[in-house]
C-alpha cells in the first residue's frame, strides 16, 4: 500500500520544518510538499495530489479559514487537519473551521515549553490522525448486527438519561443532533466530546445558541435536570452519581483512559451504575475505541445503545468498537439519530405506562 501523501501548510518556517521531520519519521507517510501560505497551498494541491492536508489557522494573507473554504469548494472530500493555538481565540476559530468542514484539529505546543520537545507528542497524535483520516486504521470486518445477551426487553424500563460519546467529527455531529431535540425533552443529557479546555466551553456556548435545550459545560456538583445538556470540560472526567431521586455530576482528574480525559468509558460506566437499565447511550463519529468498554457496562445493566453508521462518520472507530464489544440496538445515519432518540424515549414511556396499567 502506498504511503499517505501529506501537504503541510504553515507560515512559520520552524513549524513547517518540525512537522515535516515528524511526518517523514513514519514509514506510512510521505511528505508531498510544504506551503507557506494559503494561496501557495491552493496552487500546490493539484500538483502534489495530497491525501491529507495540515493547515495552520493563523496565516497572513489568505488565512486558514479562507483557505479551508476554498479547499472544500474544490476538493470536498480531501481530509484537512487544522493547527490552532490553545487560546480562546484559537478555540473559537477552530470550532468555526470544524463547522466549515475541517476533518480534525491539533493544538500547537505552547511557547512555555521546548518546541522541539513538545512536538514529540504532536508527532504521535498527528500521525495517528492522518492514518485514520486516510483510512489506514480501519476497523476489522464487523457483523451487520449482533444482539447482546442482555439486550433490553421492550417495555421493561423507561429511559431516564441520555449519554452521548463522540470525538473526531463530533462537534458537527452534536450540532446535528442536539438542536433537533425539543425544549421539553424529558430527560437530562450528558456528553463527552474529546476536546481540550476552552474548546469544550465554547462548544457548549455554540450549541446553546443553536438549541431549544439549555446547554452548558459541566461543573462539579450540578444537579441533573430534564431539558438540559452538560458537556464534560476538557481535561476532566465526568461521572454521574445518584443518591435517592437526585443525580449530580462529579468531575475528577483521575488518569486518562484510552489516552483521553474526559473519557466516554468513564461517563458510560457511571450512568450504567447510577441508572441501571434506564440508560440510552449514543456513540457517534470518532477515532479509537473509547466508549466500547463503557457501552458494555450499559448493555450489561440492560440499557439501550445507538451508534452512528460508517457512511456518515468522519471516522468510524468508536462506533465500530462499540458494536464489537456490546452490540447496538440501532445503527443510524447522522441525520436520523435525533429522531431515533426521541422515538426510543417516547416508546419507553408509553410501554412503561402500559406495563403498569396491565398490572393494576
Amino acid at each position: 500500500m502506498p504511503p499517505v501523501r501529506v501537504l503541510v501548510v504553515d507560515d512559520s518556517v520552524v513549524v513547517r520544518k518540525l512537522l515535516s521531520e515528524a511526518l517523514i519519521s513514519s514509514t506510512e507517510i510521505q511528505l508531498a510538499g510544504t506551503a507557506s501560505s494559503g494561496a501557495i497551498a491552493l496552487a500546490k494541491i493539484p500538483q502534489v495530489n495530497p491525501d491529507v492536508i495540515t493547515l495552520d489557522i493563523e496565516m497572513p494573507g489568505l488565512n486558514g479559514i479562507q483557505t479551508l473554504a476554498e479547499i472544500r469548494r474544490l476538493y470536498p472530500k480531501l481530509p484537512v487537519i487544522m493547527f490552532s493555538t490553545l487560546t480562546e481565540q484559537g478555540a473559537a476559530i477552530t470550532l468555526e473551521a470544524l463547522s466549515l468542514g475541517a476533518s480534525d484539529y491539533l493544538t500547537k505546543p505552547t511557547n512555555s515549553a521546548s518546541l522541539s520537545g513538545a512536538m514529540e507528542s504532536v508527532r504521535r497524535e498527528l500521525i495517528f490522525k492522518i492514518l485514520n483520516l486516510a483510512g489506514r486504521n480501519r476497523p476489522s470486518a464487523l457483523p451487520a448486527f449482533r444482539a447482546a445477551s442482555a439486550r433490553r426487553k421492550p417495555g421493561s424500563q423507561r429511559i431516564e438519561i441520555l449519554a452521548i460519546g463522540t470525538s473526531t467529527g463530533g462537534p458537527n455531529a452534536l450540532a446535528e443532533v442536539i438542536p433537533r431535540l425539543p425544549g421539553d425533552f424529558p430527560v437530562p443529557t450528558v456528553v463527552v466530546q474529546h476536546m481540550p479546555p476552552l474548546f469544550t466551553r465554547l462548544l457548549a456556548e455554540r450549541l446553546a445558541s443553536q438549541s431549544q435545550l439549555v446547554v452548558r459545560e459541566a461543573e462539579h456538583g450540578q444537579l441533573l435536570e430534564p431539558g438540559s445538556v452538560w458537556i464534560a470540560p476538557g481535561d476532566y472526567h465526568m461521572t454521574v452519581v445518584r443518591r435517592g431521586l437526585a443525580a449530580r455530576l462529579e468531575l475528577n482528574q483521575e488518569p486518562p483512559e484510552n489516552s483521553c480525559r474526559p473519557a466516554v468509558d468513564v461517563l458510560f460506566r457511571s450512568v450504567a451504575r447510577s441508572y441501571g437499565p434506564n440508560v440510552l447511550a449514543v456513540v457517534m463519529t470518532g477515532m479509537g475505541s473509547d466508549g466500547a468498554r463503557g457501552a458494555a457496562h450499559v448493555r450489561e445493566a440492560g440499557g439501550e445503545i445507538v451508534v452512528q453508521d460508517e457512511a456518515t462518520s468522519v471516522v468510524w472507530g468508536m462506533p465500530s468498537a462499540v458494536i464489537q464489544s456490546a452490540g447496538a440496538d440501532k445503527i443510524c445515519p447522522l441525520p436520523e439519530i435525533s429522531e431515533e432518540i426521541l422515538r426510543r424515549i417516547k416508546s419507553s414511556r408509553t410501554a412503561a405506562v402500559a406495563t403498569v396499567a396491565s398490572h393494576t
